[in-house]
């Protein structure tokens, strides 16, 4: 097996960085921009998340290269050891999921965004300064959505930090054996030997007659 330091590095990293910050925005910008509430609140949390953006593809970007680098240097256990196809194959697909609603809430978020957000009609503006939200803001299927897949995100990503652990526990030596003895084909059972007949089935020698003195 090859050193893949480099590739682990950016495989570790940037699947860090993608969890966290997917978990830090749907508690932290989210929560923040809830609690605000209204258009100032919906501003906050598109001025959050699109500062955020091109670190986070960044980051899923840095993984996925450090992905196929691990896969790559990994090859020959995918069909050696028992077990290890299976997790690299679960883990390619949370993997494709988690990019789909990585990149389906990035667009959804840009729904937010100030010039989507109508302006206050004149004849409402006396009961926008009374402090009620007459704007319309997002559309609430938009809203609906993103409250979703904000704990989608970091789900995923979650699940791959554990499948992670999974294929590196699969490394350790007694693990590698005992995935390969598994996969070792049965060994052809010897045929049978013919049974020996019993004592009793021989043929009985006659008796000599005895001598006298």
């Amino acid at each position: 097996m090859s050193d893949s330091t480099f590739s682990r590095t950016l495989h570790d990293l940037g699947l860090a960085t993608w969890f966290g910050g997917s978990l830090m925005g749907a508690i932290g910008v989210n929560g923040a921009a809830a609690a605000i509430g209204g258009r100032d609140g919906a501003r906050v949390a598109e001025r959050g998340w699109s500062r955020w953006a091109p670190l986070q593809f960044a980051a899923v970007g840095a993984y996925a290269v450090g992905s196929l680098g691990l896969t790559w240097s990994n090859r020959g256990r995918l069909g050696a050891q028992h077990g290890v196809a299976s997790v690299a194959t679960a883990k390619a697909v949370v993997t494709v999921a988690a990019i789909g609603a990585t990149a389906y809430a990035s667009w959804l978020g840009q729904q937010t965004a100030d010039d989507a957000v109508p302006p206050v009609p004149p004849e409402d503006a006396a009961e926008a300064l009374d402090g009620t939200d007459v704007g319309r803001g997002p559309d609430d299927a938009v809203r609906e959505r993103l409250a979703i897949l904000q704990w989608v995100v970091p789900a995923l990503t979650g699940t791959l930090v554990v499948l992670n652990a999974r294929m590196g526990e699969q490394q350790r030596p007694q693990n590698v054996a005992r995935g390969v003895l598994e996969r070792l084909p049965d060994l052809p059972s010897l045929p049978d030997l013919p049974s020996l007949p019993s004592r009793s089935s021989l043929p009985s020698l006659p008796s000599l007659p005895s001598l006298d003195r």
